[in-house]
Order: structure tokens, then sequence, then C-alpha cells
């Protein structure tokens, strides 16, 4: 395990530009170090580390996990949350720990996004009776990127999107001044819109919608 974990930073070194880690860095407004491993080189460079027969065993993910996570490189945040991905089959009920300490910790918009989407989404669907424990939990934790998760989990859902639960996670959120909670408001209509144009086009009429949020939902509708 610890070996593993070696390696891939190892990799990841050895290909290491810091004139493009500084400007990765700058873009991402200087939150987090990186290698310098633009993203096609690094799917390249860890590819041999997410085949799945020589995943390390589902019991060690937590540390692995956590070791990789709270390590400075952005680049070692996204093959992370991409190993973890690999274990989707081998869900079990308490790994929405790991996926909350995932999204509390180094915190920004693509790690977060991943996260929602691919991990807490697939979860949800297996573990249902968790949905609305954590829903609940994370909505009133006034963490905005706790309440992201809650509002892009359903993202990719297409016909299962459950139109009553994402209508009351908007409306407990009307009003926020958080960009990245209006953005996210406006980003899974604007993608439910290719499922259902005509609710989500009528939610948006009967709603009290930010700017950011109702220009963002109907992109698609106009």
């Amino acid at each position: 395990m610890s070996n593993f974990t070696e390696l891939i930073q190892q990799e990841f070194h050895r290909n290491a530009n810091n004139e493009i880690a500084i400007a990765q860095s700058q873009y991402m407004k200087n939150k987090f170090s990186f290698f310098g491993i633009k993203s096609p080189l690094r799917r390249e460079l860890q590819k041999p580390f997410l085949v799945v027969k020589y995943l390390p065993s589902k019991s060690d993910l937590e540390t692995i996990v956590k070791t990789l996570w709270l390590k400075p490189q952005r680049e070692l945040h996204y093959f992370t949350q991409e190993l973890v991905r690999k274990y989707i089959l081998q869900f079990k009920k308490e790994d929405i720990v790991l996926f909350e300490f995932m999204i509390l910790n180094n915190s920004w918009w693509d790690s977060v996004d991943f996260i929602a989407v691919n991990l807490v989404g697939k979860y949800f669907e297996m573990f249902p009776s968790q949905r609305d424990k954590y829903l609940k939990k994370w909505m009133n934790s006034n963490n905005i990127w706790l309440q992201r998760t809650c509002l892009l989990f359903q993202l990719k859902y297409k016909q299962q999107l459950d139109t009553a639960l994402l209508t009351d996670l908007i409306n407990k959120l009307l009003g926020s001044k958080e960009f990245f909670i209006n953005k996210a408001i406006g980003w899974v209509l604007r993608e439910y819109s290719k499922t259902n144009p005509n609710w989500v086009l009528d939610f948006v009429n009967k709603t009290d919608l930010s700017n950011l949020s109702r220009r963002e939902a109907i992109r698609l509708l106009i």
C-alpha cells in the first residue's frame, strides 16, 4: 500500500515541469501546488496504476485516499478521485464518510464536481436509504462545497432525476450570494433541460433565481 502511494508520487515527480506548475497554480488562484503535468500526460502516467486487476485491496483504499488527498500537489488529488471511481462496484455503506472527507479537504470546484457526480451520485443510487440523511446534514452545514454536492449529485441522472428533491434543494438555497452555489443551480437545471426542457422552463419562470442561475439554466433553451 505504501509502495503504491510512493510510486505514483515518484512518477509525477519525474515528470514535473516548474513553468507549467506556476501557470496551473495561478489558474487555480494559487490555492494548490502543482507538479506541472498537463491532463493528457497525467492520464498517461497514471494509467498503469488504474488497471483493475492490479488495484490495491479495497480495504486499503481509505488509507491511500487520505495519504494522497492531503498532499499539496493537485495532480495527486485528481489521480486519487479517479482511483476511487475504480472501486464503484465495491462501494460500501460507510464509504460516504470518505467522500465527505474528500469534499471537505482541499476543496475547490474541480474536485468537488467530480466527487459529486461520479462518486456521491453513484453511491446514492446504490444506497438510497442514506440519501436524505446526508443531504439534510450537508444542506444544514453552511459549507458551500457540501451544498454544491447536494445540487450536483443528480447531474447525470437524466430521467431518474428527482424533480421534487431538486426543487426543494434549490428553494432552500435561493438568495445565496455564493457564486459556486448559484452556478451549480444553473448547471444542474441546464443539464436537466436536455432531458425535460418543459419542466426546466416552467421551473425557471416561477422561481426567483439569481441572474447567474437563470442565465445558466436556460442557455440551451433560447
